[in-house]
């Protein structure tokens, strides 16, 4: 994918509506800390279209960007964030079940965990959530760079042990640093999206 262009669209969340675009759009859910605004920022080839911050935690809303005119790249908040307040925690829930169940959207999944670490509890939640929608999904598993081959490789395949996923999920481990998987990544969406 060669990205010409990257407009931010809109930030939404819930009560309020998500917009009313017939584009297709790929979102991308992950734990707060789990390296989302990096590889956002990493697949854009840009340095700051998603906030990145040593403090966990700072989408708020569904932040939705135009990519190439064609379709909207979706920056969901993070889950598992223990100094957001309740209130907030449940608004997030909420905005995932929002997007998730709105039938009227062309959309893909993107999930993320962590490739150092077994899949915590919320990212099991999160993936039978996604599951449930229906929807194509793809597992990223970051900070691969952090983690070596055979390890990374081991870590993958309890992960989908644990995850039950579909034959038809995608795989990609990835990282912000060297770029590893940023193809794959690309490949997964443009296939998925009919780009």
């Amino acid at each position: 994918m060669h990205v010409r262009s990257v407009e931010f669209f809109g930030s939404f969340g819930y009560p309020a509506g998500l917009p009313e675009d017939d584009r297709p759009e790929v979102a991308f859910f992950g734990r707060s800390n789990v390296g989302k605004s990096s590889l956002i920022n990493t697949i854009l080839g840009r340095r700051s279209e998603a906030r990145v911050s040593k403090t966990p935690g700072k989408t708020r809303s569904a932040n939705y960007f135009t990519i190439n005119d064609k379709f909207f790249l979706v920056d969901m908040p993070g889950y598992g964030y223990a100094k957001a307040p309740k209130t907030e925690r449940a608004r997030f829930q909420k905005l995932y079940e929002q997007y998730i169940e709105a039938d009227d959207r062309r959309n893909a999944i993107v999930q993320l965990i962590d490739a150092r670490h077994e899949p915590t509890v919320l990212d099991l939640e999160s993936i039978g959530r996604l599951r449930r929608s229906r929807r194509p999904l793809c597992l990223v598993f970051t900070k691969a760079d952090k983690v070596s081959p055979n390890k990374l490789n081991a870590s993958i395949a309890r992960a989908l042990q644990a995850i039950d996923v579909r034959r038809d999920t995608g795989v990609v481990p990835f990282s912000s640093v060297t770029g590893k998987g940023k193809h794959e990544l690309w490949g997964w969406i443009e296939e998925t999206l009919k780009l």
